[in-house]
């Protein structure tokens, strides 16, 4: 077992640097880091000497893979707390990186997903470089897209957000600049000289205007842009599988297709979500987050959608239910109710 820290921390000039560090777990979040993480932003947010925050990931493969998901859903089986008491302190963290008051900057390479999301998109400055992949794959594991997705998922451009949750479509550079979830693109080998910048006591609206004079990388889904503000515009799941369905185009055919493999469950949470997010401000969002999580811990779609993807790898999920036409709008209903004195404690 390694002794290497999961996370860590350190003071560089102006610059208090965070770095995910299970770069064999594709930095993938556990609660003992999201707790670290909090304690020491709470703690350089009183730091005169620290003028801003950059966060990144070890190794080549990624910034951050997400969440612990395998051991949430032992947690789940076994019936302990650790996964509700995980996505508590995780969403607290999320709303700390939201407020926080001193420039938040994430350098993004490789694999982000999930829970890597919510600890980058949230903040000012989003920085990837020509190996970032962006993606909301949750329906695809019987979740949902959390971490903040409902905010962040209703407020990208048209009905982007929506394509993204259902699908769990993932997003390269260009993509993740047009769809707004990176604010600029720096090569990695020119992380270190942005970093020494703002060390020295440089804004990042400087640095990044200088560094980030590159061309916009090309965005395929802008080439799809009308197709799905008009195709995902629909009352429901069913009437946007109706549309892509009519539409009949390769696109659309394979986009259907991508929807029904995932959670009937989940995907009727996202699109809820999503909806509802418009509306909410974003400490609210992560207040309803936190209530459909809870209720996906008394379910069946999480414990078997993380089996097939994640521990058995046999990818053949066994929905239940297994249609969009069982699942009932009543039951959907029922995963935003209020919790009571176990609400999310913001």
């Amino acid at each position: 077992m390694s002794s290497e820290p999961e996370i860590l921390f350190s003071m560089r000039g102006s610059v208090g640097l965070i770095v995910l560090n299970r770069p064999k777990a594709l930095n993938a979040l556990t609660q003992g880091m999201v707790i670290a993480m909090k304690a020491k932003l709470d703690e350089w947010a009183k730091e005169p000497a620290i003028t801003c925050v950059v966060i990144r990931g070890a190794g080549e493969r990624a910034f951050c893979a997400g969440g612990d998901i395998r051991a949430c859903r032992q947690s789940g089986l076994d019936g302990t707390s650790y996964a509700l008491d995980f996505w508590r302190d995780e969403y607290i963290l999320n709303a700390a990186i939201r407020h926080y008051e001193k420039p938040f900057i994430a350098l993004i390479h490789g694999v982000c997903m999930g829970g890597g999301i919510g600890v980058s998109v949230h903040g000012a400055y989003r920085v990837a470089d020509g190996s970032s992949l962006f993606a909301m794959p949750e329906t695809g594991i019987g979740f949902f897209p959390d971490v903040g997705g409902s905010y962040l998922l209703s407020r990208v451009p048209g009905e982007l957000g929506l394509y993204m949750g259902l699908t769990g479509a993932r997003l390269k550079l260009g993509d993740a600049l047009y769809a707004r979830l990176a604010t600029h693109w720096v090569p990695s080998d020119q992380w270190e000289d942005l970093i020494d910048a703002l060390a020295d006591g440089d804004t990042p609206d400087n640095v990044l205007a200088e560094m980030g004079k590159l061309p916009l990388p090309n965005a395929p889904l802008s080439e799809h842009r009308v197709c799905i503000d008009q195709l995902f515009r629909g009352s429901s799941v069913e009437d946007v599988l109706f549309m892509l369905d009519f539409d009949g185009s390769e696109w659309a055919h394979e986009t259907a297709a991508a929807i029904r493999s995932r959670s009937p469950t989940s995907l009727k949470l996202t699109y809820s979500e999503v909806r509802a997010g418009r509306t909410l401000e974003f400490d609210d969002c992560m207040r309803m987050e936190f209530r459909i999580a809870s209720r996906i811990l008394q379910g069946h779609d999480f414990y078997e959608g993380v089996r097939a993807l994640i521990v058995d790898k046999d990818n053949t999920p066994k929905w239940q239910p297994a249609s969009l036409a069982e699942v009932k709008d009543e039951d959907i209903q029922k995963y935003f109710e209020p919790l009571g004195d176990k609400e999310l404690p913001l």
